[in-house]
């Protein structure tokens, strides 16, 4: 589980499928300049999703937003499960972020600057973040691509 400042920013998670209908997010495999997909599963402690929730829209969500303002993001959704799972492979968040290109996924952008102006009590800030990872048993990241099933 990762829980550093930058690569909670990188987690994002974190993807609101905002691809007005668009299907499921796909990247390529190789860069080449390509929207690049990565989905961010989060699997919380029993009882503390709506509060992981609550903590992620108020604090880590609009972070992404400003990334897509930015154009270093082209989407961002989230799904949940829409029934449950066996525990071991139960998740309960998926954000699916589309980056501008895989160079932009891992450039290791610092968003200090955002953060401040975003969110001005910074330890506010410092705090509920690491609350929100509190509550997590588990968070991994997928980057997908296009399987070419017709090719």
């Amino acid at each position: 589980m990762h829980v550093r400042g930058k690569t909670v920013l990188s987690l994002a998670l974190v993807a609101l499928v905002g691809m007005s209908g668009a299907g499921p997010a796909v990247a390529q495999s190789s860069d080449g300049g390509k929207p690049y997909v990565v989905e961010y599963y989060y699997k919380a402690r029993w009882g503390a999703f709506d509060e992981f929730l609550r903590l992620f829209k108020k604090n880590h969500y609009p972070l992404l937003k400003r990334e897509q303002e930015m154009g270093r993001i082209l989407a961002v959704g989230a799904t949940t499960p829409r029934y449950h799972a066996t525990e071991d492979g139960r998740w309960d968040f998926r954000v699916t972020i589309t980056w501008r290109d895989a160079a932009t996924a891992n450039d290791g952008w610092e968003p200090a600057a955002v953060i401040k102006e975003l969110f001005p009590d910074k330890s506010t800030y410092d705090r509920e973040e690491q609350r929100r990872f509190e509550l997590l048993l588990a968070h991994w990241d997928v980057p997908v691509r296009d399987a070419a099933l017709d090719k």
